[in-house]
């Protein structure tokens, strides 16, 4: 589909939808009404947009695209974040928070069946589960978190990889797994092969664990795997386009400097050249690890700027299958107000939307969203 074809989709698509995404509910939600089981769901009429980890930080970063019209959602279209019971997360505050701020389209789907390590590439006691979840939706996002038990991709650990949530990553990457299928189980039948045009984005860790579940590996850290590098310092001596999280952070100024940082893309894939009109935008960027060995039907859409990092895939047999190493989510890069400090001695703050306008970043966040949303129509 024409980028112009896109963009008059998705003008047509928040029209339609805008009287039931752009306020809030005037009724109060029951627990009962927003978590809901897989059954539950399937009997609802309409199409779910299923997000990962929906955590409050989460609901309230996609509630912003959606309110602001970036995000389109179908008619008839409820966002539907799903996660394990076994997470390491309370999702009793994402309850408590779609109730407070009555977000009538959001729901919770918890996960409880155990997915043990040798079963994460196999059928399984979620593999109904996740049938019936594809059944039921327009479009799935893998988000963005910690790093992956490098046990799942057969390598040992590093001493630079913290696992913070394992039953996280087993879940989602068996999820994914189950949607493309790949080279730990080259028999076994992805549920893509009968929903091929199903739109499927892996933000960040997203996108990493789409080419795990595909049979890839990563590189553990990015500063001593590709660049060499064992110090703060080398790592922030390197020009901009080097660095992929804000080093800063290392010295204790977590809490006053913005985790990531911005550099450029360069994409060698028709669809990402033709999002970004042929440019290298700016990127935010918050990761130290990235792909290594390419996965099953895995390749390359883009890289960053000095061609060592992967940025950008897409899926060979699925062409609504996409991965980005960045974060075009955030709410920052939409809102000129939401200024941001870098280094730990800058007087004032800065916006995205005045470092990096128009072609420099701006327009590319913007249509990576139109091109999503027409996705969820077909």
């Amino acid at each position: 589909m024409r980028i112009a074809q896109i963009r008059l989709l998705a003008a047509l698509m928040l029209i339609t939808t805008s009287v039931l995404h752009t306020g809030c509910s005037t009724n109060t939600r029951s627990s009962e009404e927003i978590t809901i089981g897989v059954e539950e769901l399937c009997s609802k009429d309409g199409k779910s947009l299923i997000i990962t980890h929906p955590t409050v930080s989460t609901i309230k970063t996609f509630d912003k695209l959606v309110k602001n019209g970036l995000l389109v959602l179908p008619n008839r279209t409820r966002i539907v974040g799903i996660y394990h019971s076994g997470e390491n997360y309370d999702y009793a505050l994402s309850q408590q928070y779609i109730a407070e701020n009555a977000i009538d389209y959001f729901y919770l789907l918890p996960i409880k069946p155990e997915i043990t390590p040798d079963s994460i590439f196999h059928r399984n006691a979620c593999s109904g589960i996740f049938e019936k979840l594809v059944s039921t939706c327009a479009g799935i996002i893998f988000t963005g978190g910690p790093d992956i038990p490098p046990s799942i991709y057969n390598e040992p650990t590093s001493l630079l990889t913290q696992i913070t949530d394992p039953e996280r990553h087993s879940m989602e990457i068996s999820f994914l797994f189950h949607l493309l299928g790949g080279r730990r189980d080259t028999l076994f039948k992805p549920l893509l092969a009968d929903s091929s045009n199903l739109a499927v984005l892996g933000i960040c860790l997203g996108m990493q664990s789409i080419n795990v579940a595909a049979g890839g590996t990563l590189y553990q850290d990015i500063p001593t795997d590709i660049y060499h590098l064992s110090t703060v310092e080398s790592v922030l001596a390197q020009e901009i386009n080097q660095q992929h999280r804000n080093y800063n952070c290392s010295y204790g100024y977590e809490e006053q400097l913005l985790g990531g940082t911005f550099h450029q893309v360069e994409f060698s894939d028709e669809l990402f050249s033709s999002i970004a009109a042929g440019k290298k935008p700016f990127v935010l960027s918050s990761h130290h690890q990235c792909l290594k060995m390419l996965g099953d039907n895995i390749r390359v859409a883009g890289y960053s700027a000095d061609g060592k990092v992967v940025e950008a895939i897409r899926h060979i047999k699925y062409k609504n299958v996409v991965g980005v190493q960045f974060h075009p989510e955030a709410s920052l890069l939409y809102d000129r107000n939401e200024l941001f400090l870098i280094t730990p001695n800058q007087q004032s703050g800065q916006s995205y939307l005045n470092l990096y306008p128009g072609e420099s970043g701006e327009n590319f966040h913007r249509e990576f969203w139109r091109w999503f949303s027409a996705l969820l129509v077909k």
